[in-house]
């Protein structure tokens, strides 16, 4: 899961009612487990052999549904990417059982304990992942990136190809990777700084036991080679979506940024953590002076994460240009497909767009209902992420009822005063009548409730 980790398993009880409440999968019905086997056989004979080429794999160590694998060269002051993607769709037909129950599912769903899948692990653990142990169909995207971050994208082709090592971001030193590796990713990033991209991804929180043996929330910044890896993607993303805008296809990943309000409540959550944000500064200049690893910044760097308001995705209409607020760019879903179901169908779209072909019937249709099933789907995720770290705050906070908590208050409505905790990335609403955002306040922990992952403070005085 991305928000939270629990290696401890000290949620294991909690999380199993999270499972059984918003119904999440665990397993395949055996008549989609059989189509994945058989797919599974298919030997690719559409593909250009690509085997010479260098490709390695980034990811958490313990992963393997490896969506993408890469490649660097230079071409004079360029760089080329070449990025090769997971080719699901090789295995999985329009309507086939395979599909069908990933037009259920949407995406991946990820639990500190494990996930439900959007394919069977024949397939997406196995055959159409990008392991190191033989041969795997891709499609590969050459990526130019020039001396200024600009990414675009040259071409993409069906290909054979052969990861040379399957590296982790814990344990990944500086010669495993392609040359070139870092000098792309400073080159994105320095893109992103001209454009005022906001960077909001926040560190993993992890739930671990301090030295008396009681349970706190803790964060695990992003390591180096996450960044990088992150921007290749960003990288690759950002072509596909300039390539299909440019043919008048696609399906687009768009964002609006937080509004006032949101804004308004994200400021007194700065002013809670302690952190100096200047009022002539943006939103976004102020999120890129964040590193994240100090506590207080992870924390309010998950807080901009929950006041944004959410992205979602658009197909292509003439005369719009889609916009993502975060990415300050047009920008397109096409490096995950074993994880996200909209992915396959970009990628078919930017193979038809490349070779100069029309973007298939079926691809074009799903472009106008897929937005409806990535909604649908990241709610539910976006509810069992909101639920796991509820339940860990419980656990956080478990035996220190009747102690006093410094909060400040970043919004208030009908149902109370919402407040942040001023030490820990907690928050909560309270009874509080003629308080304002902003406002300090000292409250009192009443009630820790696992079973319904509820807290109930009350004010002091």
């Amino acid at each position: 899961m991305k928000a939270l980790r629990d290696p401890h398993r000290v949620l294991a009880g909690g999380l199993a009612a999270i499972r059984a409440q918003f119904q999440v999968p665990e397993g395949f019905p055996p008549a989609v487990l059989a189509a994945a086997e058989a797919a599974a056989g298919r030997v690719p004979d559409r593909h250009v052999d690509r085997t010479s080429l260098p490709f390695v794999t980034l990811d958490p160590v313990s992963s393997t549904d490896l969506d993408q694998a890469f490649a660097i060269e230079r071409a004079g002051a360029d760089l080329i990417l070449r990025y090769a993607i997971a080719d699901a769709a090789w295995f999985v037909d329009d309507g086939d059982r395979l599909d069908a129950e990933a037009w259920k599912r949407g995406t991946t769903t990820y639990l500190p304990d494990g996930k439900a899948g959007l394919y069977p692990p024949a397939l997406a653990e196995r055959a159409a992942s990008l392991l190191p142990d033989g041969p795997r169909p891709a499609i590969v995207l050459a990526v130019r990136v020039d001396p200024d971050g600009a990414a675009r994208l040259d071409g993409a082709e069906r290909a054979l190809v052969c990861s040379r090592a399957k590296l982790g971001y814990a344990t990944v030193r500086d010669e495993d990777v392609p040359e070139g590796f870092a000098e792309v990713a400073r080159r994105i990033e320095a893109a992103e700084d001209r454009r005022g991209a906001a960077r909001v991804d926040p560190p993993q929180q992890e739930v671990e036991r301090d030295g008396e043996g009681r349970f706190q929330l803790g964060f695990r910044p992003r390591r180096q080679a996450e960044e990088r890896n992150a921007a290749l993607s960003l990288a690759a993303n950002l072509a596909v979506a300039e390539a299909l805008r440019a043919a008048g296809t696609g399906l687009f990943r768009v964002m609006a940024r937080p509004d006032a309000r949101a804004e308004l409540r994200l400021r007194t959550t700065a002013s809670a953590f302690g952190l100096d944000w200047p009022e002539a500064m943006t939103l976004e200049q102020f999120e890129r002076t964040l590193g994240g690893t100090a506590p207080r910044e992870a924390a309010f760097m998950l807080a901009v994460r929950r006041a944004g308001q959410g992205a979602s995705y658009a197909p292509f209409r003439p005369g719009e240009r889609p916009w993502h607020a975060a990415v300050a760019a047009t920008y397109a879903h096409a490096t995950a497909p074993l994880r996200r179901l909209a992915d396959r169908y970009v990628l078919r779209a930017v193979l038809a767009v490349t070779a100069g072909q029309p973007v298939p019937a079926a691809v074009s249709d799903a472009f106008e209902r897929l937005p409806e099933v990535m909604a649908r789907a990241e709610a539910r995720d976006g509810q069992i992420e909101r639920a796991v770290i509820d339940l860990a705050e419980t656990v956080l906070l478990a035996g220190q009822e009747g102690q006093p908590f410094a909060a400040v208050v970043t919004d208030t409505g009908a149902n109370g005063a919402r407040i942040q905790l001023c030490d820990l990335p907690v928050v909560a609403r309270v009874a509080a009548g003629a308080v304002q955002p902003g406002e300090r306040m000292s409250v009192r922990l009443v009630e820790v409730d696992p079973a319904r992952r509820a807290l109930r403070f009350e004010p002091v005085g």
